[in-house]
């Protein structure tokens, strides 16, 4: 038995570090301030697409898990209809009710920065995932778009032996998603200067308009060897180039039930079907509650926490399908206990924790 001596302070401070680094996390919950009587609110900029109400979806789940375990008080959800102005007066009004902490998937990256800044003003939390902001106050959940559009072209060009036309269907126009996607899909095929792309049309991440975007580009295009997407569009694309009599390109996927669907449907074909699934995934807005919940309860937490874009390959394909219904999208329902892994490993520069898989779905 070791004999205890010295500051008994000093020993309880030890103990407390001690079991910092032993869980990761940046306090211990023993120690955390509560927050069982704050509320957080979602404010949303689009609803519009299957992404979107899979990401309500989880954030619903989320709440729902916090508020039944007493960790927070109540959540709440406004929907701007794709409109910086609109979502900029349901914050101001989310500032006048108190609100501790809000979070937000923004229609812009920068006509927010005032609303944000008033909302720190006024020492409540602010909290950006998805579509971020550059208000220097708000934390951040961030994927790596740029890296997203890295890979999708790379799986491209090396598929195609870099050479061949390519269509470009982007998101919504203005937003960081699809700025950061574009500029990792451009920079990479600067690379393979037989990849060419050929067209562009914006999808905004919904397969209806995706397909009439792109049935009315087709036209006047050279043959098309590869699409690549945001998430969202590849059914619609896949449908409009049937319409037109053009084939099937080599199409990245977005991870919705319907393109996984589809891929499987491609896949029984001789020869297979030869591709990539990869998106964001909507339970982010999962792990932005949770990084709220942290930051009021006095965690450290850097001011950008990066979250690991969910890829499926074709041997991930059939145990998604299991248990995706018709109409969702691919994501995990991510704890708070994940959360608080993946913000030690963002403050440590650490690998982030295993993905959950499919198993947390209901």
């Amino acid at each position: 038995m070791t004999r205890r001596t010295g500051n008994p302070l000093g020993f309880a401070l030890a103990l407390a570090s001690t079991a910092t680094l032993v869980t990761g996390l940046a306090i211990p919950r023993a120690m955390a301030k509560s927050t069982a009587h704050d509320g957080i609110a979602l404010s949303n900029s689009y609803a519009g697409n299957s992404w979107r109400q899979q990401m309500l979806k989880m954030w619903k789940e989320a709440s729902h898990q916090a508020i039944s375990g007493g960790i927070v008080a109540k959540t709440k959800i406004v929907n701007a209809d794709n409109s910086a102005s609109q979502q900029e007066s349901q914050i101001e009004d989310l500032i006048l009710e108190g609100w501790k902490a809000i979070v937000i998937d923004a229609a812009s990256p920068t006509a927010l920065n005032g609303v944000i800044a008033k909302a720190c003003h006024a020492g409540i939390v602010v909290v950006a995932f998805d579509s971020l902001v550059t208000a220097p106050c708000a934390y951040k959940v961030a994927y790596n778009y740029v890296h997203m559009g890295q890979i999708e072209a790379r799986f491209v060009a090396k598929s195609l032996h870099g050479k061949g036309n390519v269509l470009e269907v982007r998101g919504i126009a203005g937003t960081s998603v699809d700025t950061d996607i574009h500029k990792g899909i451009v920079e990479t095929f600067r690379k393979y200067p037989k990849m060419k792309i050929v067209g562009s049309v914006h999808g905004d991440w919904t397969q209806s308009i995706a397909q009439k975007a792109v049935a009315g580009v087709l036209p006047s295009l050279p043959h098309i060897e590869a699409v690549v997407t945001q998430g969202g569009d590849g059914y619609g694309t896949y449908e409009a180039f049937m319409a037109a009599g053009r084939g099937t390109p080599l199409i990245i996927f977005g991870n919705r039930q319907v393109e996984l669907s589809l891929w499987a449907k491609l896949d029984k074909k001789p020869g297979g079907y030869h591709t990539i699934s990869l998106s964001s995934a909507p339970g982010v807005s999962s792990i932005a509650l949770w990084v709220a919940q942290q930051i009021l309860a006095g965690a450290k937490v850097p001011k950008v926490v990066n979250v690991p874009l969910l890829q499926i390959h074709a041997n991930q394909l059939q145990s998604w399908l299991k248990v995706l219904p018709q109409g969702a999208v691919a994501t995990p329902l991510y704890s708070q206990t994940w959360t608080e892994r993946l913000i030690a490993a963002n403050l440590h520069h650490t690998a982030p924790p295993a993905s959950p898989g499919p198993e947390t779905l209901h």
